[in-house]
């Protein structure tokens, strides 16, 4: 919570007053308090509290289906947290109805949840209408941003652009969830356009926004590691050979390491610590022979 106060000033006692209001009263008991001077921005704002700032992407058509997708929603904390941050604000979501409880609770509605007094809890509860459906939307599209928000380093003041919550999803795994119209404004891609009559011939082909995406994204390398191999507990464990057969066959397109002709098979080395039982030295060690 923030608030935009005019101090009533003291100058010969050294004092500040302020009129912040009941609302505004558990501000200051919280212990200490910031204080700045007001933004330039805030200048057409009248005192109390100050307005959460809007986030563009809340209703932007081209990433709406990004915050009702599950995964993102696991890894932004979850419905437990999602309705923890609900219950630190204030004030029932349901409009319509004449009472209101004071106490508060939360309903889980596809695909969030929703912040309800104990009143209209037990009116609402177990119904599914697009009203009620809409208020869980417009809950979980808010609490996402705030997480990126946080996640990234921002405060509350930061309004996320479409470029910095790709990297968001980027950073969690979640670059398959990007829809075609986000990928194409965040790599800066010309709009799709689709023709309603065309010829064949002038069709062309394209590589998807996505993919590009989630090529960038991919790991370089995955590596996974047997933590107890099963022959860390033999005293000798058989050799496993090195086996490269496009090595082999040319090799044997080379000249004879003998007489010099041509060679007709690339002869494993024997001895020398390489062979034995029911095996050969590894492909590597191979030198041309001729049959002769």
């Amino acid at each position: 919570m923030r608030a935009l106060l005019t101090p009533e000033i003291a100058p010969r006692m050294g004092v500040v007053l302020f009129r912040p209001g009941s609302e505004l009263m558990p501000l200051f008991m919280q212990g200490r308090v910031l204080l700045e001077p007001e933004p330039e921005q805030f200048s057409s704002f009248a005192s109390g509290v100050v307005p959460a700032v809007s986030q563009p992407l809340a209703d932007d058509p081209a990433v709406r289906d990004v915050f009702r997708n599950e995964s993102v929603i696991y890894r932004a904390g979850g419905l437990d947290s999602l309705e923890s941050w609900l219950l630190r604000g204030n004030g029932c979501q349901w409009p319509h109805s004449d009472w209101h409880s004071e106490q508060m609770t939360t309903m889980r509605h596809a695909p969030g949840a929703i912040r309800l007094c104990w009143h209209c809890d037990n009116l609402l509860r177990e119904q599914f209408t697009e009203r009620l459906e809409s208020i869980a939307v417009e809950n979980t599209t808010k609490w996402v941003l705030s997480v990126v928000c946080r996640d990234l380093g921002f405060d509350d003041m930061h309004a996320v652009t479409l470029p910095e919550l790709c990297w968001w999803m980027v950073r969690n795994d979640l670059a398959d969830v990007l829809p075609e119209s986000a990928a194409r404004k965040a790599l800066r891609m010309p709009k799709a356009i689709v023709q309603s009559a065309t010829r064949e011939s002038e069709i062309v082909p394209s590589v998807p926004a996505t993919s590009l995406v989630q090529d960038k994204a991919k790991k370089v390398l995955a590596l996974r590691v047997d933590p107890e191999s099963p022959e860390s507990f033999m005293l000798r464990p058989k050799r496993r050979r090195w086996v490269n057969e496009r090595y082999t066959r040319w090799v044997k397109s080379q000249p004879c390491a003998c007489c010099g002709k041509q060679a007709d098979d690339p002869h494993h080395l024997i001895g020398h610590g390489q062979g034995g039982m029911g095996t050969k030295a590894h492909d590597l060690f191979v030198l041309p022979l001729c049959r002769t």
